[in-house]
């Protein structure tokens, strides 16, 4: 038994910004002090130790509802009070409590999950990944998500630089610019002039277009090998995406904004609708339901790739590697989203000496007990903008 005593929940501020453009509008970690597109981190104390988790939720935005304020009440209100007591090895009726009490709210379950997983690691002696599946990958290859720019130059020079100063073997081009699909076809010939044959390169729409531009846009692709598409359109639309599919003959389609629990992998397989799965432990609610859907790919056939930026957060991106690293590298393509959580963009200002670092293209998975990540208490202090504990039962 190893009962959870009390809960400590933080909105931390980040000493670095990122902002990036895509088909639905910006992505921003938001302005100093600011709570919009700020993590939140939760500690679990149970028996001496404390277990980390770290989301940040990436609201506003065109398919996640999740906002700090939202993640502050669903963790201190509902989940938290009920979570004391609880021993964090029942993994099972944690969840059970979970869908009893509020059934979604993605984020902020993950959080918990996530800190529940380190919590358990650390009481083990054991890494992560040793809990949810053993390690089947030391070495995790990532990818880079290339923002849209104003010009072309700006988008080629992000992949140039992610390439040719971290050793970046997959890109991931943002696609749905307004002036059409015409102009995305035209970025990608460029990045593939300029990189060669050599670089995986992908797209991603995030929803911005429709079924007859997509087929249309693929045929125009094919000149210049396009090794993967992502979710080019509206997520509800299960039926164009197996047309896409179809249309593709080979190019692999991949699931984003349609796949955010086990249910939705349930219907994407019905639909022979995709080849390929994107898991977001933030957007699946953490690393247990994540492993759901994994085993649910297996079984349809379908592959996996593990996304979400974990813009600024060793934790966040620690979580998902320890999810890559477990899963045998047969049923997962092409690479981590997970990069710009380990230093790409700047540090994570609440661990400074970050364990997951990027080397030739790839994050080693470190064997330390849980998540692998310590945070310094004192920049913790300095970088709270809010503070909660939940200590009473519900």
């Amino acid at each position: 038994m190893l009962p959870i005593e009390r809960i400590e929940v933080f909105v931390t501020d980040l000493t670095g910004r990122l902002q990036r453009r895509m088909s639905s509008g910006a992505y921003d970690t938001g302005e100093g002090g600011s709570w919009i597109g700020k993590p939140v981190l939760v500690k679990l104390h149970a028996g001496g130790l404390a277990g980390l988790g770290q989301i940040r939720p990436i609201s506003p935005g065109h398919w996640m509802p999740d906002t700090v304020h939202g993640m502050l009440h669903a963790i201190t209100d509902y989940y938290g009070p009920r979570l004391l007591g609880m021993d964090a090895f029942d993994m099972t009726g944690i969840e059970r409590m979970f869908d009893m009490t509020l059934p979604l709210n993605p984020n902020a379950r993950a959080a918990l999950d996530h800190a529940l997983h380190d919590l358990l690691g650390k009481a083990l002696g054991q890494p992560v990944y040793n809990l949810i599946g053993g390690l089947r990958q030391l070495d995790v290859p990532l990818e880079w998500s290339v923002s849209m720019h104003e010009t072309r130059e700006e988008m080629i020079d992000e992949a140039c630089r992610a390439v040719e100063e971290f050793g970046i073997g997959v890109l991931c081009l943002k696609a749905g610019e307004p002036e059409g699909w015409q102009k995305d076809v035209g970025n990608f010939a460029a990045a593939r002039k300029q990189l060669g044959d050599g670089v995986v390169i992908g797209i991603d729409p995030n929803t911005g277009w429709t079924r007859h531009e997509t087929i249309q846009a693929i045929d125009a692709y094919r000149e210049f090998r396009l090794d993967y598409l992502e979710q080019p359109i509206e997520r509800r639309d299960l039926t164009g995406l197996a047309e896409i599919r179809r249309a593709a003959r080979g190019v692999p389609l991949m699931a984003d904004e349609s796949m955010t629990s086990p249910a939705d992998a349930i219907a994407l397989a019905k639909a022979d609708a995709v080849d390929v799965l994107c898991i977001k432990p933030y957007k699946l609610g953490g690393l247990r339901p994540a492993k759901k859907v994994a085993a649910i790919a297996e079984a349809a056939g379908q592959l996996l790739n593990v996304g979400g930026l974990a813009a600024f957060c060793q934790l966040e991106a620690a979580a998902a590697a320890h999810f890559y690293a477990s899963t045998p590298e047969h049923l997962i393509m092409p690479a981590g989203e997970f990069v710009f959580g380990l230093g790409v963009i700047g540090p994570d200002p609440l661990v400074p000496e970050p364990k997951f670092t990027v080397r030739d293209g790839c994050t080693r998975v470190p064997d330390a007990p849980g998540l692998g990540v310590e945070i310094d208490d004192e920049a913790l202090k300095r970088l709270t903008l809010y503070r909660a504990e939940v200590t009473e039962k519900a």
